[in-house]
């Protein structure tokens, strides 16, 4: 792999069962690059995501962060070396606000006494929210407001933001367009590419073919829990990746 790979696996296998979910699976994300993932319904997408995540372990092959082969033992394991996620649910608690939101699990505390009975530090908290969020180009109409009363696409944003305040190594997210509208998921792509401006390596799982290939630098294609395909974006088409994800390759009969 590159000498330059923030985040990657290489042969990966992992097995449930009878089901084997991933064979040999190979993806490389460099540093400031958008990398999307695509496959089929059942090329193993979900479980590689879950593995570099930490959640799973592969039977076979290696986890690389920062060009170094890695042994995760969960997700926090994964948080300490700087990958974060944006989750297709979003993971975001509906009734809390959008700061609070963004700590979830990072809660700051105030120093001194306030320290033994654990009184939130709120303003620390919403100065780094609202500079994590400018940061991205992101505007909302209120950083206290109840995440559930905000746009589908805004939420999306609130998702992406926590994911990249604590993330110094890569950010994955899955399926990050789904359910959103065209100007909405225009958004969440230059999101996309505003976060890989900052150094961070970004890979995206994603049906939306057409607007992925704008948004990717690179695509990885799966196919029945093998890699099939790795190329520059720009030399792709759609048809070309239908053609990878359902096994053709050229020149067979």
């Amino acid at each position: 792999m590159s000498a330059s790979t923030v985040i990657g696996c290489r042969r990966v296998a992992k097995q449930f069962g009878h089901v084997q979910a991933l064979r040999d699976a190979t993806v490389t994300v460099h540093p400031g690059e958008v990398v999307a993932l695509v496959g089929d319904n059942g090329a193993g997408k979900s479980t590689l995501l879950k593995i570099l995540l930490g959640i799973e372990r592969p039977d076979s092959g290696d986890v690389i962060m920062r060009d170094e082969p890695v042994d995760l033992h969960g997700v926090r394991d994964a948080q300490s070396r700087g990958v974060d996620a944006v989750h297709q649910d979003l993971a975001l608690a509906p009734d809390l606000s959008v700061v609070d939101n963004m700590f979830l699990g990072h809660e700051e505390v105030h120093s001194g006494i306030g320290s033994r009975f654990g009184v939130l530090a709120r303003r620390r908290m919403a100065d780094r929210a609202s500079a994590a969020l400018e940061e991205l180009s992101i505007r909302l109409p209120s950083l206290t407001v109840p995440v559930r009363e905000l746009s589908g696409g805004q939420r999306q944003a609130v998702a992406v933001a926590r994911a990249v305040m604590w993330s110094s190594t890569a950010v994955l997210m899955d399926e990050p367009t789904a359910a959103l509208g065209a100007r909405q998921s225009e958004i969440v792509c230059e999101l996309m590419r505003t976060v890989a401006a900052r150094g961070l390596g970004v890979l995206v799982v994603s049906h939306d073919l057409p607007r992925i290939l704008k948004a990717a630098d690179k695509v990885t294609v799966l196919w029945r829990g093998a890699s099939a395909l790795e190329a520059p974006a720009d030399g792709l088409t759609v048809p070309d990746l239908v053609a990878a994800m359902v096994g053709y390759k050229a020149g067979a009969a």
